[in-house]
């Protein structure tokens, strides 16, 4: 029996959009509003994990239930909103995306509504066969569940899947779907953290793609 032919997932913030200082800011309006401390990029770099309101209960000190997050969930989203029109995309995020050969998509765990405009906006609509974003009110979450989904969607085997994403939840993702990830250390992780993962680390997207043409062989 031939083997599917790979398909590359995309992770969209912090990957694709480089838009590292302007999650750090908007993460930092959060923790002003409950007088909590201001984090640098690199602190947020090594502290940040999914679900986010583990990460928020950890840096304010206290407890973070669901109606609490959902307050500060909105308030990270406003500000991230205002300065949206300043993100750019990674350096090499276009050269990368034609450097794979076979189909690729888009998740990410950002609201549909809003990323499916921004991605059009960025000129890379075409480059994708699905663009899949969050159908939720409330973020945060890990994103294993909407990778299943986003394949069920495409009618894709999750054997068949490398994953590039910024953080350790892209690759927890990718392994509850029988895939593989790549990661870059130009987002929202410490690389250290992710070459501590065991799992393939690249520093641009360029080499991110090298690494999942390699390992999406080396897999069939």
């Amino acid at each position: 029996m031939t083997p599917a032919p790979p398909h590359l997932v995309w992770d969209w913030n912090g990957t694709l959009l480089n838009d590292l200082s302007l999650v750090v800011s908007a993460t930092n309006v959060v923790f002003a509003s409950l007088g909590g401390p201001t984090i640098t990029p690199d602190e947020h770099r090594v502290r940040f994990r999914r679900p986010i309101a583990e990460y928020y209960a950890e840096v304010l000190g206290q407890a973070v239930d669901d109606d609490e997050f959902g307050r500060l969930d909105k308030i990270f989203h406003d500000a991230y909103r205002t300065g949206l029109t300043t993100c750019e995309l990674a350096a090499d995020a276009r050269a990368a995306m034609a450097a794979w050969p076979g189909n690729q998509s888009l998740l990410s765990m950002w609201f549909h509504e809003e990323l499916v405009p921004t991605v059009h906006t960025y000129g890379l609509t075409g480059h994708f066969t699905r663009v899949d974003g969050l159908r939720a009110t409330v973020g945060g979450d890990r994103k294993a569940e909407s990778l299943k989904l986003h394949l069920t969607e495409l009618g894709v085997d999750g054997t068949a899947v490398v994953l590039i994403g910024d953080s350790i939840d892209d690759a927890d993702a990718a392994l509850a779907v029988g895939g593989r990830a790549v990661l870059y250390t130009g987002g929202f992780t410490d690389p250290a953290r992710l070459r501590a993962s065991g799992h393939p680390v690249a520093d641009t997207l360029t080499d991110a793609v090298a690494l999942a043409r390699e390992v999406s062989s080396a897999g069939r």
